[in-house]
């Protein structure tokens, strides 16, 4: 029996507009966990979401992103960004060597509010689910034009996914084109 050496960037790697993932042990290897380094774009919202038996683990490699990992004293459906635990819990701004554990049930979330990518390494247990996921969120993507949200949904629920909040992808030139159409420029 053996196990798994990969160099540093090496693995299969998806790449989409909105993520990009490397493959580094999945089921495929005989792995429990699938573990897999996340690229992740300023921009990127995942939506909060919960899964009923897969538990995560992510660590931040590089950059920084906002996290959230409970149940808010109410859930709204269009963000999360201002969420609050019935602790006073609120998401954190996460930077490099922070970490967030989810076990299954727990609404949790991650967006890169910075403008720069930000680097994790990200676990699931159980393996294959989000080596799936990830095949068919990137086959969404790469269609072009307009995410279709219905096949998105449909999609999670297939991989224990059950979202909360929409995932969303603004690119920094979209969120600043917005914003000076807000501020009337």
């Amino acid at each position: 029996m053996s196990g798994l050496v990969l160099p540093p960037g090496q693995g299969r790697r998806l790449v989409t507009k909105a993520q990009e993932v490397t493959f580094k042990a999945t089921g495929e290897h005989g792995s429990a966990v699938s573990i897999f380094e996340v690229v992740v774009p300023p921009g990127f919202d995942v939506g909060a979401h919960v899964h009923g038996d897969s538990q995560e683990f992510f660590y931040i490699l590089e950059g920084e992103l906002q996290v959230l990992a409970f149940e808010p004293t109410r859930r709204t459906g269009q963000s999360w960004h201002d969420w609050q635990s019935p602790a006073g819990e609120r998401a954190v701004r996460a930077t490099e060597g922070a970490c967030m554990f989810v076990p299954p049930g727990t609404p949790h979330a991650f967006r890169n509010a910075s403008d720069a990518p930000a680097r994790m390494l990200f676990q699931c247990f159980p393996s294959p689910y989000h080596e799936r996921y990830f095949e068919e969120i990137a086959e969404i993507w790469a269609a072009g034009g307009e995410v279709d949200p219905q096949a998105v949904e449909e999609m999670r629920a297939r991989y224990d996914v059950s979202q909360i909040t929409p995932l969303r992808y603004e690119p920094p030139a979209l969120l600043e084109s917005s914003s000076a159409a807000r501020r009337g420029v």
